[in-house]
């Protein structure tokens, strides 16, 4: 199994291309399903989700062609023509790889009538129930049950326009719902929608397939059903998780690093944050510039929230800063209420961290040590290799098949910028 090795004590100094957005890509090559035309993504990072993704959309009859980008930060190219959906079933063993897998059911609902889709697995981060996708859909008319771990979902006079309200604005549902509504007869009016910029690119990219969408970017959404979905080229939005990660990894490890193709106003909390700890983010022509000097970093509390807040899939990074600061952090969870399992492995770097109930307390402290460390799930996968940038000696990440889930090239984007790392296979 491969792992990861990095030796800290590296300023980091370059620039570093930003991929497109993973949680914006999945759930563009699930809505594909929606139309009997070819579908055309640019800019899809190469990472192990997309490739689940690609096989449960070639077990529905899918075709499916990959143009590899060759250039660091170059995107794959997607061609996706789901002319006939020859199956509806999507199976435990690919659905359990990856959550996002569960957003194929609004698109098959949609254009197919019926789907059995396995209960989602992926990160150990909490519950992340998806009884929000269900109840919406049966607001839309699906009928819904649940048997020996399956959604068994039917629609078979089509899904027709409401309207129903999130009892939270979770991402997952919004989309999920929104590519359902597409094809409804009649009007949908999702209410406490989610906000996120992947949502808005979901939609976007639907808008230029012909669907009647207003309200993105706000708490309520209509959509006007219509008959029929074109094919589209389209390009998946930068990653802004990506973007976050590597502004933390520079504030952590100090220099200077341009995110090229980042997009400043996706980071604008986390930008307000870093400030706050003493780095300097600025808007540039090509994305967005991070520097820090020599000094540590301030301590500073935060919040996650859905956005336009501090984003939960960031916490885990910017605890690795706050570990390194002069003073104390409160870090406080409200998004996933088991998203803390860092913490032990951040400790044995030396890192001073106490958690109780949803609040971390974080001592920072002058120097973390380098140490053999284990992955538990993706983001706290990365918060190990920030954390190893900044700690004196040899860091060891091990499991990080986690990180090859989301965060393309990793080891070559920081080797760019002067970090010492590299990938151990076994």
């Amino acid at each position: 199994m491969d792992r990861i090795r990095i030796r800290g004590g590296r300023r980091l100094k370059g620039e570093i291309p930003i991929s497109g957005a993973k949680n914006s890509a999945l759930k563009l090559m699930a809505a594909a399903l929606l139309t009997d035309e070819p579908v055309v993504l640019r800019n899809v990072p190469r990472l192990a989700d997309i490739a689940a993704m690609s096989d449960l959309l070639m077990q529905f009859g899918v075709n499916l062609n990959i143009r590899r980008g060759e250039k660091l930060g170059q995107g794959d190219v997607v061609r996706l023509h789901a002319a006939h959906i020859e199956s509806a079933f999507a199976p435990y063993d690919i659905v359990r790889k990856m959550r996002a897998s569960f957003q194929v059911l609004g698109p098959l609902l949609a254009r197919h009538g019926e789907a059995k889709i396995s209960l989602p697995g992926g990160c150990a981060i909490g519950a992340r129930p998806v009884d929000y996708h269900l109840k919406g859909f049966e607001a839309l008319g699906a009928e819904i049950e649940l048997a020996d771990g399956y959604v068994l979902a039917r629609a078979k006079g089509g899904l027709k326009g409401t309207t129903f309200e999130l009892p939270f604005a979770s991402v997952g549902a919004t989309e999920n719902l929104m590519t359902g509504a597409v094809l409804a007869n009649g009007r949908t009016v999702l209410k406490n929608t989610a906000r996120e910029p992947e949502t808005q690119d979901l939609g976007h990219f639907l808008i230029a397939m012909g669907a009647k969408i207003s309200g993105l970017g706000t708490n309520e959404i209509v959509i006007d059903g219509v008959e029929k979905l074109s094919g589209v080229e389209y390009a998946v939005m930068p990653d802004r998780i990506e973007t976050g990660t590597y502004a933390l990894a520079t504030a952590i490890a100090g220099g200077e690093v341009e995110l090229v193709g980042a997009q400043v106003e996706a980071i604008g909390a986390l930008i307000e944050l870093l400030e706050k700890t003493g780095a300097d983010v600025k808007q540039t022509n090509r994305g967005v510039m991070v520097h820090r000097n020599g000094a540590r970093p301030r301590a500073a509390d935060v919040t996650t929230s859905v956005f336009p807040g501090f984003p939960t899939d960031l916490q885990a990074q910017y605890m690795a800063l706050m570990a390194t600061a002069e003073g104390s952090s409160h870090i406080r969870e409200t998004v996933f209420e088991n998203r803390f399992m860092h913490v032990p492995e951040l400790a044995r770097m030396g890192a001073d961290i106490h958690v109780h109930g949803d609040v971390a307390t974080v001592n920072g402290v002058a120097t973390l040590k380098g140490a053999p460390v284990m992955a538990t799930d993706l983001r706290a996968s990365v918060s190990l290799v920030l954390a190893g940038l900044a700690a004196e000696g040899e860091t060891i990440v091990n499991r990080v098949y986690h990180l090859d889930r989301g965060f393309e090239r990793l080891e070559e984007k920081l080797s760019a910028v002067g970090a010492d790392i590299e990938r151990l296979s076994t």
